[in-house]
């Protein structure tokens, strides 16, 4: 399944975007904990990097995710020049209130009442952005909710004297060039349920749990997982929750939007959907599919300019 959504008003959102990097000292990206790299928008790197802009990648909901994978994904960022990665819940107030402090030690030449320190905070929609503006203010300043894209506009705020924040739309990116990614998102909820078919994101949820946390869907669900596959997993759901339409058969779609929430909302457990090495996997099959498709395309359109060049050898001769 390919899922692209795009809707208008990203396009102006990600001019806005540009147009304050250039006021900008320093850049808050918030990421899904559970899929630090699929919910990452690669528009907000190339903007940031456009000016030399420090990044605090916030690395959020980490109470839903796997703890020793959380820990890999912190350190894969730390590595990365004028980044400092951070794993925290905006549920938790201690955690939120370390942030200016970090914030400040990546541009330390900022903070005062004469120079302010200017953040923009960044990301895919629904990953908590407007949350943790609400958090750090304080006060409910910018508006929450569960379907993606809530903020439509930019809002410039102050916290305290010495920090301006600015929260900017949720910007997806035009394409999402692997479709793991997709899925992932799907699954997370930072796609909108109408861009997505949900009993197909929960085959691709049961196919990571299956592989990685089987203990968690036994300990949910009573499932003896081994042999199961996908399928047999949201099937299982269905029998050990009494899902069934008219006729006695499974429920798939009631026990597959049941799954998701389970996930979602850490009824099943902490989960992470990638690691930094199922991420590199998965990169290097994307590139090599890509050069696959690439010979392909390169194969006919020589097959092309031969049989049309043949053709114009066949006509002069006529």
């Amino acid at each position: 399944m390919s899922i692209q959504w795009f809707p208008g008003h990203m396009n102006a959102a990600r001019r806005q975007a540009q147009e304050q990097m250039a006021s900008t000292d320093l850049v808050i990206e918030v990421l899904d904990a559970r899929l630090p790299e699929a919910s990452r928008n690669p528009m907000v790197e190339e903007l940031r990097k456009q000016r030399s802009r420090p990044c605090l990648k916030v690395l959020n909901k980490a109470d839903l995710a796997d703890p020793v994978v959380t820990a890999a994904w912190s350190a894969f960022y730390d590595a990365q020049d004028g980044v400092t990665a951070y794993a925290m819940t905006t549920k938790k107030p201690a955690d939120v209130a370390r942030i200016p402090d970090m914030c400040k030690k990546l541009a330390p030449h900022r903070g005062t009442a004469e120079k302010p320190l200017r953040i923009m905070i960044m990301g895919i929609p629904n990953v908590g952005k407007s949350t943790l503006m609400n958090a750090l203010l304080k006060k409910r300043v910018a508006k929450v909710g569960d379907e993606p894209a809530v903020t439509k506009a930019q809002q410039k705020l102050y916290l305290g004297q010495n920090i301006v924040l600015v929260d900017t739309p949720g910007m997806l990116w035009p394409k999402i060039e692997m479709a793991s990614d997709g899925l992932m998102l799907a699954a997370s909820h930072a796609i909108g349920s109408n861009a997505l078919i949900e009993e197909e994101v929960a085959e691709f949820l049961a196919g990571v749990l299956l592989a990685r946390y089987p203990q968690l869907l036994a300990a949910r669900y009573g499932l003896k997982t081994e042999g199961m596959d996908n399928v047999a997993v949201i099937e299982g759901v269905a029998a050990r929750r009494g899902f069934r339409v008219r006729g006695g058969e499974f429920d798939y779609e009631k026990a597959s939007h049941t799954l998701l929430q389970d996930y979602r909302t850490g009824a099943l457990g902490r989960i992470s959907l990638e690691t930094p090495e199922t991420r590199a996997v998965a990169l290097a099959r994307h590139q090599q599919e890509v050069a696959e498709q690439e010979r392909i395309a390169a194969e006919k359109a020589a097959q092309r300019a031969a049989d049309a060049a043949r053709g114009k050898r066949g006509s002069v001769q006529e």
